[in-house]
């Protein structure tokens, strides 16, 4: 590929390549200054909602203190003595780990000291202690024994901005340096657990070259430490050890008691063996309850989560990633994440450029609607999927990046379809348009020289019909003609460069060049002539006459382009091809096709010809072959219905004079006839025994011979002498001399091409007569 062709790609593909990387730019800028954090939350919420729930993990299970419980005791805060007979009665059953979620730093008697024997004597029980906070109103401080011992840990709950609990900690630095390890509730609890089952805690250096953090493994799994710009956040604080939570589900997912269930012995006595055993307080006076991506629905109303509950989500998420390789939430870098958003404001642009010329505006839109919904369900279901296999994939960058760029596009068409207006008019179809944008010289003044198909039609004796006619009558049929045939026009990807009254100029070739120019032309003229019976029905139910139509195709070099200045300019052709092209239409009758001969040959096969002629247009040097087309088979299997004209002899020959037209000139000579033969559509007219003003046959003689007939596809006028003593029957016909062979006396056939009303019914009536 040659450096122009580069060239006229890059320019052809401009849209995407300027909008996909400048979308992508605003995304990231608006995803940096935190504007799509809160939507990205709430569009990853929702995807845990609709994500299959785990199963209930039974090797955990908690002791809730419930409303119920606080009535039956008819205590609203409990004594020590309570939680030492719990413990006992929990521990009694081999548990490997006890949880107290509750604060204990200050005794709350009467038990005081039967709870500190109990923190003593049992060594699987961990308390906890708030640690992060104001020292003065935030932190609690540990149960002091339990302290003693080592076995505490912190119970912190990390909330976002919209006080939702996303993350959960591992662990919290303490010291002035950070070098002290302080572990979290539900990590303590977890090690604890696959202590027993001689799995330990690693430190590992982090596999990021540019971090100097370590991360904590338990064996051989590490647990993935949460950064600032992990999923959707956006510089989070991501003090302290924290991971990303993997919910197992909702609320109530993990087994629960209450509190009075196990002091009163309604629990199996196997119930707590070889489980960690949590123990908080779930009723609504503790105001231990948090939100979390399951707390609120479209349709519900929220529903929160006991603290309780959230440890043991993430003591099960660790349990679950080293015992059943169930994964953390993982996360793309943010390098990828960039590029994953490029690539969707590429998928936008591109679905927008390339359906920018889909026809009309309403299908146009209708189409990048389509594009763009099918586009944004792929996006969404891929992050979708992505959240199902435990990755945290960014939706709402990349789908904003995707309507952005689409938008854009959107916009760009329709600010440059304005321009293309001012310069081009109203003659051009969506297609060349669009082709006309792909080329950066398309709005330049100036042309090219090009072989393309010319194609012209004309209405055979509209001038004489019109003058018949009121001005808005002619317009209302030359509206509904040309609307029929633009139609056809348009479907055979035709460019229509001109109206001219009843007369339509086509270009098959500009601007758009394709390999079968001259056959789309030929099936194009095919249909444009079967469209005519629709338009006739519509002509005589506004009680007029039949139109017909002759139709010129001819193929050959013009200059093509951008013709007349700055303010106004015009795209047309120049050249001797297109006056060869009107004299080729000229020489047909009304419903005839006729085309060049190189037309033909570069038409390719199927075509059916009903004949064939030579002609010696003006401007040209040597004769020239032109073809009546019949139809055209193959991929069109277009044909016209060909009628033979049936001349039949009039009784009483009908004496007329005519005068032959050159062009758009009438011949000064007028010249006497008869008409001694009618069809539908013509008739038979022999020069001798013109009728003379004295109504007598002038004598043919040597020194007075008979006029000599006109040369086929000649137009001529005439008038009938005797037809009828009215006005009306004595207006102008006109016909074209056909190239039918005469009879003996030297006559000529004609065709017929514009016959006022009346006459029209009178050479109807005779003709009928002679048929009965």
């Amino acid at each position: 590929m040659n450096w122009e062709q580069w060239k006229t790609g890059l320019w052809q593909w401009r849209g995407v390549w300027i909008t996909a990387p400048t979308v992508t730019l605003i995304v990231i800028l608006l995803r940096w200054a935190g504007l799509l954090q809160a939507l990205e939350w709430s569009a990853y919420d929702q995807f845990l909602r609709l994500r299959p729930a785990a199963e209930t993990d039974s090797r955990i299970a908690i002791v809730g203190i419930t409303e119920d419980d606080y009535r039956q005791l008819e205590q609203v805060i409990l004594p020590d003595q309570i939680y030492a007979d719990l413990i006992r009665k929990l521990n009694a059953q081999d548990p490997l780990v006890i949880g107290l979620d509750i604060y204990r730093d200050q005794p709350v008697n009467p038990g005081h000291q039967e709870l500190v024997e109990v923190f003593e004597t049992t060594p699987n029980l961990i308390g906890i202690e708030k640690v992060i906070g104001d020292r003065a109103r935030e932190t609690v401080g540990p149960p002091p024994v339990l302290a003693e011992k080592g076995q505490i840990a912190s119970n912190d709950v990390i909330r976002d901005a919209d006080n939702k609990v996303r993350r959960g900690l591992i662990g919290v630095f303490r010291g002035e340096n950070g070098e002290e390890f302080f572990p979290s509730f539900a990590f303590y609890l977890a090690a604890s657990y696959l202590q027993s089952q001689d799995i330990g805690i690693n430190l590992l250096e982090s596999e990021d070259p540019n971090s100097n953090w370590w991360e904590y493994a338990l064996g051989e799994t590490v647990i993935p430490r949460f950064r600032a710009h992990d999923g959707g956040y956006i510089r989070a604080e991501d003090g302290s050890y924290q991971v990303l939570l993997n919910y197992r589900g909702g609320a109530n997912l993990f087994e629960m008691v209450s509190l009075m269930d196990v002091l009163d012995n309604n629990i199996p006595d196997d119930w707590a063996t070889d489980r960690i055993i949590l123990i908080g307080a779930v009723g609504e006076s503790s105001n231990d309850f948090f939100f979390t991506p399951y707390s609120s629905g479209l349709l519900s109303l929220p529903e929160l989560m006991a603290g309780v509950e959230v440890h043991a989500n993430l003591t099960s998420q660790l349990l679950s990633a080293v015992l059943n390789d169930r994964p953390f939430i993982r996360t793309l870098p943010e390098a990828v994440e960039w590029l994953w958003i490029f690539f969707w404001a590429g998928v936008g642009s591109t679905v927008a450029w390339t359906m920018r010329h889909s026809g009309s505006t309403q299908n146009q839109l209708v189409k990048q609607i389509g594009g763009l919904a099918f586009a944004g369900i792929c996006l969404w279901g891929s992050a979708y999927i992505g959240l199902v296999y435990s990755w945290w994939i960014p939706v709402i960058p990349s789908f904003v990046a995707l309507i952005l760029s689409t938008g854009s596009i959107t916009a760009y068409i329709a600010r440059t379809a304005g321009d293309i207006r001012k310069t081009f008019g109203r003659y051009l179809t969506d297609e060349v348009v669009s082709t006309l944008l792909e080329n950066p010289e398309g709005l330049k003044m100036g042309g090219e020289r090009r072989k393309i198909t010319i194609f012209t039609s004309d209405l055979r004796g509209f001038t004489a019909l019109s003058e018949r006619l009121s001005p808005e009558e002619v317009v209302k049929i030359l509206n509904f003609y040309l609307g029929y045939m633009a139609d056809t026009i348009t479907t055979y990807q035709g460019t229509i460069d001109e109206f001219m009254g009843d007369g339509i100029l086509v270009l098959f070739g500009a601007p758009v060049p394709r390999e079968d120019d001259s056959r789309r032309a030929i099936a194009c003229a095919i249909a444009m002539q079967q469209a005519m019976k629709t338009v006739n029905v519509q002509m005589r139910e506004w009680g007029l006459p039949d139109l017909e139509m002759g139709i010129g195709i001819n193929t050959g070099e013009v200059v093509v382009g951008n013709i007349g200045s700055e303010k106004r300019t015009k795209y047309g052709i120049v050249g001797s091809q297109v006056n060869l092209t009107y004299r080729i239409e000229s020489y047909t009758t009304g419903g005839q096709i006729l085309v060049a001969e190189n037309t033909l040959k570069e038409a390719g096969p199927d075509i059916k010809i009903n004949g064939e002629k030579e002609v010696m247009p003006k401007g040209v040097k040597e004769p020239i072959t032109i073809y009546d087309i019949g139809g055209i088979g193959g991929e069109y299997n277009l044909f016209l219905e060909k009628e033979e004209e049936v001349f039949l002899p009039l009784k009483e020959p009908l004496f007329l004079r005519y005068t032959v037209l050159d062009g758009k000139h009438i011949s000064k000579d007028t010249l006497p006839g008869q008409l001694l033969q009618l069809s539908e559509k013509g008739a038979y007219i022999t020069l001798k025994g013109g009728e003379q003003e004295n109504g007598k046959s002038p004598t043919v003689t040597e020194d007075n011979p008979p006029p000599e007939k006109p040369e086929p596809l000649k137009n001529i006028k005439l008038v009938f002498v005797n037809l009828g003593d009215t006005p009306e029957l004595q207006e102008d016909l006109y016909a074209k001399v056909l190239e039918k062979e005469s009879q003996e006396d030297g006559g000529f056939y004609i065709q017929f091409t514009s016959k006022p009303p009346r006459i029209n019914e009178k050479l109807q009536q005779l003709y009928d007569n002679l048929k009965q």
